[in-house]
């Protein structure tokens, strides 16, 4: 008998308290992960490869110049630029990723979008590649903006049969108001933005965001020197209209606006800097009857643009 209880023991079965593990054992994991994705699978090997190669390549620069490869680190940054189709070279996903509703979406927008590579990586290495920021697991990899030359801008109106309608930004360092220009200059039929390459805002992710798309087909434009920028358009006989709170003009009296005009936006504490200031042919400002000492970049670019192209329909 005691025999037959020392076989017994050792007979294979589910065990008391297994915690229906058996059970999940048998459950479904989801659809097999690319290859890109899979630990060992030769693609992984290459894929971690170029990323590695990606990440550190020196930036080309082009006749308007190029911006800087962008990193948007963390689940929901990365979700939400994907979502408003910031442009992106790569998503980087962490090795064994905790698989949740945020990560799938990202997954997702990656494959309906096309074009951007997936990468799995070792938390180590994105680590290092976001200088220790909580990336949560999720990196994607912007493409530096291709700058357009403030020519550009221009020539791309005459070739129209129009007149050039240009905002410049002088010192808004707000990614956000930059991009909020861009999406006025879109809606009121402008040929383009200008900004300095110094102490200014740039083409980052978060003014892809606020442009809501229309940086696709809207050129952002880079100057090395916004003054002589402004100097080459008025050879052009392009007017350069200057916004200040104590202008000689109200944006309603001034017809400049119904011709080609530079419509030049000073930050919103500071204003316009002095040279530029002093450059421009027409200092206007927008009448505030609610007595609001100042209005953002990209509003007050909106106000003007509604007037200038009003005066041309």
């Amino acid at each position: 008998m005691a025999a037959n209880n020392r076989r017994m023991s050792g007979k294979k079965g589910a065990q008391v308290g297994s915690g229906g593990q058996r059970r999940r054992g048998l459950e479904g994991k989801g659809p097999t992960p690319p290859a890109e994705m899979r630990k060992g699978h030769k693609k992984n090997r290459v894929a971690n490869a170029k990323a590695k190669q990606a990440v550190r390549r020196p930036v080309a620069r082009g006749r308007g110049g190029k911006g800087t490869s962008e990193m948007v680190v963390g689940r929901n940054p990365v979700v939400e630029a994907l979502r408003e189709g910031v442009p992106a070279v790569t998503l980087y996903v962490q090795q064994f990723i905790d698989n949740d509703e945020r990560v799938r979406e990202a997954l997702q927008l990656v494959a309906d979008r096309g074009g951007v590579h997936l990468m799995e990586a070792p938390r180590p290495e994105l680590d290092r590649m976001t200088n220790g920021l909580n990336h949560q697991g999720l990196v994607l990899q912007v493409p530096p903006y291709e700058y357009a030359h403030p020519e550009d801008l221009a020539n791309a109106a005459y070739d129209e049969g129009q007149d050039p309608l240009i905002v410049a930004l002088d010192g808004v360092t707000d990614p956000r108001n930059l991009g909020a220009a861009v999406r006025s200059v879109s809606a009121f039929g402008g040929h383009g933005v200008l900004v300095p390459e110094r102490r200014a805002a740039g083409m980052t992710a978060g003014a892809w965001k606020s442009s809501a798309g229309t940086a696709a087909r809207t050129p952002v434009a880079r100057c090395t020197n916004l003054t002589r920028a402004l100097e080459a358009y008025k050879k052009q006989g392009i007017a350069v209209v200057g916004l200040a709170a104590d202008g000689e003009h109200e944006i309603g009296d001034l017809e400049a606006l119904g011709g080609p005009v530079v419509i030049v936006v000073g930050s919103e504490g500071k204003g316009l800097s002095r040279l530029v200031g002093e450059t421009c042919d027409y200092r206007v400002r927008i009448p505030m009857p609610g007595g609001a000492e100042s209005l953002n970049a990209g509003v007050a670019a909106g106000i003007v643009l509604y007037e200038a192209a009003r005066r041309r329909v």
